[in-house]
């Protein structure tokens, strides 16, 4: 069993056969949502027609812009409600969806000196809307047809048809040689309207991205997007990267989407989105992530567990204009919301820096080897703003965290936009850390006042440490300047120095707030005449 394939066994949703955690977070949401358009493609069957794709014409050519000229096509067509599954399939629960395998003999490519290999996953229980997948060879395109022989149904405690074909499946995942040569490890998968969860070398499954994010956390109601049909360019013998298409369908939206997938210590995901406007959309949110944060040292808040934090990721970072911003993330009282304004980004991303066991001392999820991963956007995104979303919660089941990118400019009917990106997956990726800053190493708070002396539960204390880059080399008494910004606060206390022993420079502030007022608070350390750290950021809501 491969690091990543070890379910957590706490947690009933995580399975070695369902590799997507999100099923029981905020990918069941879009699992779940409202009807999805599905329209006809030209030679193929999509969800709602997908029983005919065993009549398709086989050897359909088939390109990125041919995908693209057929959902402009769709785009220009009212939506439509994909049809359900039927049959034995609508009759599996829970229990029964976790018990059925793919039958490894039966993966795709196995036999092709590929270093991939492709699994399906089964219709049914939330899943009831089919995905169609389709192989590319050649330029050309035909069905991949799935059927009960493909799965292995021994754990099951009912019957199943023999040699039935399926109108599809629930998404699929790719396999690679990611951490040995003699072993196929799990690499990315596909599961749940536009979700996707990829991996780097030695990491377990954490966050998740989406093909895209429609009104996101506003009062219009949030659509969930779908990627209906995939077309999977065949691998070459001994190629490193596998190249593999999506369509993608909402009431207000469609698109088409190429990924370039290339694994290793990074896995890196090249990323063209195409998108045309059924609708006028209040906020499109490009490269969407999604994530855990339940607590940490910075945010404890009343969980009484043995393990010191629980997160897939601990901070948003953006790069932009040489500044790395490190926003520590949060479990709020209530819906929080905030934009990190940016023009020309470098990346952003959401990160998990702490890489210690010790530092959660969870056996099971191993938190420590959660993914990193950032957005590098490609050519020229204008101006727009990173957005975040943390949601309360009391369970580390749930995904409470969203960052994606929200362009300045309208996304109105008719319109269409082009989006390329490389997303990295890995354990300290590309962006995830400022190259030659001090770094932000942690962040405490707790009650303000002079500690072991007296408490001041009126203020709130916080300590940020920062280490390396142009710290490193500084003496203790070197002239390293704190700059601090408080909206909706103020500072009543503050101190630096480096802590004796180490190459560490703590940063000590207490804050002051008005009562249920959102502080924003921004720190950074300078010093001869430039910035020395990244810039560390924080919104505090006083209960």
């Amino acid at each position: 069993m491969t690091p990543h394939d070890r379910p957590d066994m706490r947690r009933r949703q995580q399975s070695r056969s369902l590799s997507c955690r999100g099923l029981s977070r905020r990918a069941a949401l879009g699992t779940l949502a409202g009807a999805l358009s599905s329209t006809l493609i030209p030679g193929y069957a999509l969800a709602q027609d997908a029983p005919q794709t065993q009549d398709a014409q086989p050897g359909e050519p088939f390109s990125f812009d041919v995908l693209t000229e057929w959902m402009r096509a769709v785009s220009q067509t009212d939506p439509s409600t994909p049809s359900a599954i039927e049959g034995f399939l609508t009759e599996l629960d829970y229990d029964d969806y976790q018990r059925i395998r793919f039958n490894p003999e039966h993966a795709r490519w196995a036999t092709d000196g590929s270093r991939f290999r492709l699994h399906a996953f089964h219709l049914g229980w939330l899943f009831k809307q089919p995905v169609v997948l389709n192989e590319v060879v050649d330029g050309r395109a035909i069905p991949m047809v799935f059927s009960t022989r493909d799965f292995d149904y021994s754990n099951l405690e009912r019957d199943i048809p023999a040699d039935v074909d399926m109108p599809g499946v629930a998404g699929f995942r790719l396999l690679n040689q990611l951490n040995r040569a003699d072993t196929y490890d799990e690499l990315v998968a596909f599961l749940g309207a536009s979700y996707f969860r990829a991996l780097g070398r030695d990491n377990f499954y954490g966050l998740s991205a989406r093909g895209l994010a429609v009104n996101t956390g506003l009062p219009e109601g949030e659509e969930f997007p779908r990627f209906s049909q995939f077309w999977i360019e065949r691998p070459a013998e001994g190629a490193d990267a596998i190249t593999l298409y999506a369509a993608l369908e909402s009431q207000s939206v469609t698109g088409a989407y190429r990924f370039v997938i290339t694994p290793g210590s990074d896995t890196i995901m090249e990323v063209t989105a195409r998108l045309f406007m059924r609708n006028d959309v209040a906020q499109l949110g490009i490269s969407p992530l999604t994530s855990m944060f339940l607590y940490d040292g910075s945010d404890p808040g009343e969980f009484y567990d043995y393990r010191p934090a629980v997160h897939d990721s601990s901070a948003l970072v953006l790069n932009v204009n040489g500044t790395t911003f490190y926003r520590v993330l949060k479990n709020p009282p209530r819906l929080a919301s905030s934009y990190l304004g940016a023009e020309r980004p470098l990346s952003f991303g959401l990160v998990q820096r702490e890489r210690e066991f010790d530092q959660y001392l969870d056996a099971q999820a191993h938190y420590e080897r959660r993914p990193s991963l950032m957005v590098e956007p490609l050519g020229d995104w204008g101006k727009g703003s990173v957005r975040l979303l943390e949601i309360p919660s009391d369970l580390e089941a749930n995904d409470n965290i969203v960052a994606y990118w929200v362009p300045d400019a309208a996304a109105t009917a008719g319109s269409e936009l082009e989006f390329a990106y490389r997303l990295h997956w890995g354990m300290n990726p590309k962006g995830a850390r400022a190259e030659e800053l001090g770094q932000i190493l942690r962040t405490r708070s707790g009650e303000g006042g002079v500690s072991g002396v007296e408490k001041d539960t009126d203020h709130r204390k916080f300590v940020i440490d920062f280490e390396g880059g142009l710290l490193g080399n500084l003496s203790a008494d070197a002239e390293v300047v704190p700059e601090i910004t408080v909206q909706n606060g103020s500072v009543e206390e503050m101190a630096i120095s480096r802590i004796s022993g180490t190459d560490t420079w703590r940063l000590v502030i207490d804050i002051q707030g008005e009562p249920q007022a959102l502080v924003e608070i921004k720190a950074v350390l300078t010093g001869y005449g430039r910035t020395l750290t990244e810039t560390w950021l924080y919104q505090w809501v006083k209960q």
